[in-house]
């Protein structure tokens, strides 16, 4: 008999009741609670492609590389690809889904619109192009977006995913050296076959283990044509890593597509599946999630893997964290001169929307909550440790402090234990520019994130009034499209080096912002910066730590649970 945990009172399951088995069985089935309804109702984060972003001469504005600064862990940081260069390929988008990797030599930024190569010692723009022409000379037809990127250092080589040029399909680009400038090889595959109708393996994930490429899906469909989206369960791809890098083309041979539908009613398999990046040697893959059904996450092992096969794949059933009480934050704060304390950021929700890292037995990660400990109605960026073998938390905590709202968090780790944690933040008053920060960790021994740097700020907005969906000096228009995601990656040349990526606000699209003819909403913009996870900077500096930053205690524990795992 299947038993959901009780103290789960975060979730309402209403009028569901137990359907019993026949009297002769003399067994009990419980139903499974609603799954929340921010992931069942929300249709695909769809890419918005506005029209085109002005109508006189295209005017670029690159922002020059900073230089680190000496005592700082900060070290060179630059501008990656903006919306500005995106239209100037006729590749418009929003949001930018921002995302990149380090490699040895260069930094490889992809978004939705275009992809772009960078000198990662200064910053120079090597390269860009869109993403259609990319796949194209990688041998695939058309893109769609929801790109992620990583390095594998064990191959020297790059991996990117993306939506193909349907949305049902998934593609994979693998760099034949560890040069990003190419030439790149590719394969496709599909996602999710829907019903029959507009399918879509919507918000793939990707991580490298020892033994296999991981991409999770959320997967939506309408019940017949013209419907409306609905969410229909998720799938893991599970993809032999020697299929993907070898010595000719990736391929998917061996894959293992683990499905999860919404009529498994034991089956809590999580929302925007995460497998965990590791360079540890196992036999078994690190999965977590955020649950389908409570404000909670989950984690579960793949097992029955090699580095040649995935067929024998099977998963676990999945761990609750139990995690200290939390909630969606909603959208985010951005004040303008006009409006104190108005919500137009779209934070997106609970779910692990980065890269999830393993290191010397611990998981790590971060997510977007609104942690009900509190009577603050904002958004913190919440970091739990994990033990890789019991998913038993060792730490946790919000980092955050009144009057400002914390999101899109990203997270990796080096083999030392040392962790940087990239972030945006928005806030009241003259402050309310979104800015992106990061902070540096070290790992205690009994798994405590310990802070190294304080707050560290990387990029500040160029405009406190976000309109990207709607114009200046109108209200905003819907939800302003920020995110999806950031990313934190480890420098494979630098011990104790990372790269982070994150979003920044850039200027009016209008004649005073420098673009005649524009429409006059504000434009995204990314940044990248390297980090020293080693350095400690001067006292002076510290005055940037965040005075409400703090574990967030291990009260409202709840009792953990495992659900056994079935697929469909």
């Amino acid at each position: 008999m299947m038993n959901w945990n009780s103290n789960k009172s975060a979730i309402v399951i209403g009028t569901m009741a137990l359907l019993f088995a026949s009297a002769s069985a003399q067994a009990a089935t419980v139903v499974r609670p609603d799954i929340k309804a921010n992931y069942l109702d929300r249709n695909p984060l769809a890419t918005i492609r506005p029209n085109t972003i002005e109508s006189g001469p295209f005017t670029e504005s690159r922002l020059n590389p900073v230089p680190g600064t000496p005592g700082s862990p900060v070290g060179i940081s630059f501008e990656g690809i903006s919306q500005y260069d995106n239209a100037a390929l006729g590749r418009n988008s929003i949001p930018p889904d921002t995302n990149g990797a380090v490699g040895l030599n260069q930094y490889f930024e992809v978004s939705n619109g275009s992809y772009a190569v960078f000198n990662k010692n200064t910053g120079a723009k090597l390269a860009l192009i869109s993403d259609v022409a990319f796949w194209a000379a990688a041998g695939q037809v058309g893109a769609s977006g929801d790109s992620r990127v990583l390095y594998n250092a064990d191959a020297k080589r790059w991996v990117v995913v993306s939506f193909g040029g349907n949305v049902k399909d998934l593609q994979i680009a693998v760099s034949d050296t560890d040069n990003a400038l190419g030439p790149w090889k590719s394969t496709k595959f599909e996602g999710y076959a829907g019903l029959g109708f507009g399918a879509t393996a919507d918000y793939p994930t990707l991580s490298l283990d020892k033994n296999a490429v991981l991409i999770g899906t959320n997967n939506f469909a309408p019940a017949s044509a013209g419907g409306a989206n609905r969410f229909r369960g998720t799938t893991l791809n599970v993809i032999p890593i020697n299929s993907i890098f070898n010595a000719l083309a990736p391929t998917t041979n061996g894959i293992n597509q683990l499905v999860t539908t919404l009529t498994n009613t034991s089956n809590d398999s999580g929302f925007a599946i995460q497998g965990v990046n590791s360079s540890t040697a196992r036999t078994s893959s690190l999965v977590v999630a955020n649950s389908l059904f409570f404000n909670d996450d989950v984690a579960y092992l793949v097992n029955g893997l090699t580095p040649n096969s995935a067929t024998g794949a099977t998963q676990t059933g999945s761990t609750y964290l139990n995690q200290t009480a939390y909630q969606d934050a909603g959208k985010a704060r951005q004040p303008s001169p006009n409006v104190a304390n108005r919500r137009i950021i779209d934070a997106l929700d609970q779910r692990i929307s980065s890269s999830v890292y393993e290191a010397n037995g611990r998981i790590y990660l971060v997510q977007t909550v609104d942690s009900s400990l509190d009577s603050l109605d904002e958004a913190r960026v919440r970091y739990t440790v994990l033990d890789s073998n019991t998913f038993a938390i060792l730490d946790e905590g919000d980092i955050g402090s009144a009057g400002y709202d914390y999101f899109q968090g990203s997270i990796a780790v080096n083999k030392s234990g040392q962790v940087v944690i990239g972030y945006n933040r928005s806030g009241a008053g003259a402050d309310g520019k979104i800015s992106f920060f990061a902070q540096t960790f070290k790992t205690s021994a009994t798994g405590k994130l310990v802070s190294v740097s304080g707050e560290l700020f990387l990029k500040e907005s160029l405009t406190d009034d976000y309109h990207n969906g709607s114009l200046a000096g109108q209200n905003a228009a819907g939800r302003q499209r920020w995110g999806d995601y950031s990313q934190v990656s480890i420098d494979p040349s630098q011990w104790n080096g990372f790269y982070v990526i994150g979003q920044f606000a850039r200027e009016f699209n209008n004649a005073a912002g420098g673009h005649p003819g524009g429409s006059g909403g504000s434009r995204w913009g990314t940044w990248i910066a390297s980090v020293n996870a080693g350095a400690v900077p001067e006292p002076a500096t510290w005055a940037m730590m965040i005075a409400g930053f703090g574990l967030v205690g291990g009260a409202m524990r709840r009792r953990r649970t495992t659900v056994a795992f079935q697929t469909a």
